[in-house]
């Protein structure tokens, strides 16, 4: 009975051909197939590593040295003196990166205010703040609103507007020409400076290429200390205008920002390096403020 199933069984498989299912090839592409290729891991089955190509990177079994000190570097103190030490040290990082930002304002002092407050100078300067598609950022709108009305109040003569014209497709200075023209300035009154990179190059420019001595600042509170700072080391008598800002994200960004910035001001003020792009002098701010006719 037993050898007449099996008979059945063989024959049946032989009228079914490719319906009984698919052939595992046999001899060498079988090897092949068995090292490239392992079993899926299922509950309570072993898993076998995938080989060739498809493996992916190989790790090492063990970890090398220089393996093993990195880990042991992102590893926490376990210890109460180590831990202390790291609480040591992370307090230490964060005096060192306030004291700069603390320097600037205490150096600052009372030469901060509004435009109400501020004094009648000859200059008023407006740092750049960045441009959307070619027109000031509402950051740098406000401090162009606030150097027209010292303007229209008589505070100031001239406005010099200092921002970054690196690149012929971004004109800081042009765009804060043409906003403060919209506003009332007369254009023979505005003074552009096309290589204002950052403060410290405006402020020496201004001194150094310009002819300023002394001049009302314009910008935001989280950045005016250390623009008033900047020119003082600079030489020039200056007083800053503080902006205000509604207290957004971009201000919290600005005033974050502020701890970095402050180092490389604080270094620039003690070694008083020359600006990326100084240049010969030019008459701009004298001619404006010369009587016409």
């Amino acid at each position: 009975m037993g050898v007449a199933v099996h008979r059945k069984s063989g024959e049946r498989r032989k009228r079914l051909g490719r319906s009984a299912g698919p052939r595992l090839p046999e001899g060498p592409a079988a090897v092949r197939i068995r090292d490239r290729f392992a079993a899926v891991r299922l509950p309570g089955r072993p898993t076998l590593r995938l080989r060739g190509r498809f493996a992916g990177p190989r790790l090492p079994e063990r970890p090398t040295p220089r393996l093993r000190e990195r880990l042991a570097a992102l590893r926490l103190p376990r210890t109460r003196r180590g831990q202390r030490r790291l609480v040591q040290g992370l307090m230490v990082a964060c005096v060192l990166a306030l004291v700069p930002a603390t320097w600037m304002r205490l150096a600052a002092g009372d030469r901060v205010g509004t435009t109400a407050e501020a004094p009648a100078r000859e200059v008023a300067v407006v740092f750049g703040a960045g441009l959307w598609n070619g027109r000031p950022t509402p950051y740098l709108a406000h401090r162009l609103d606030a150097a027209a009305e010292l303007y229209r109040t008589g505070k100031v003569k001239v406005v010099l507007v200092t921002g970054d014209n690196s690149r012929v497709e971004y004109d800081e200075p042009d765009a804060m020409r043409t906003y403060l023209t919209g506003r009332g300035v007369p254009d023979g009154r505005i003074v552009s400076d096309y290589a204002g990179f950052d403060s410290w190059d405006s402020c020496v420019r201004a001194k150094k290429i310009f002819g300023v001595d002394r001049a009302v600042l314009v910008s935001q509170g989280f950045h005016i200390h250390r623009a008033v700072t900047l020119c003082r080391s600079a030489g020039i008598d200056a007083y800053g205008v503080a902006v205000d800002e509604p207290r957004d994200a971009t201000w919290y960004y600005g005033g974050a920002r502020e701890l970095a910035a402050s180092g490389k001001a604080a270094l620039d003020a003690l070694f008083r390096p020359d600006p990326r792009f100084l240049g010969p002098e030019e008459p701009g701010v004298a001619e404006a403020l010369a009587p016409s006719g």
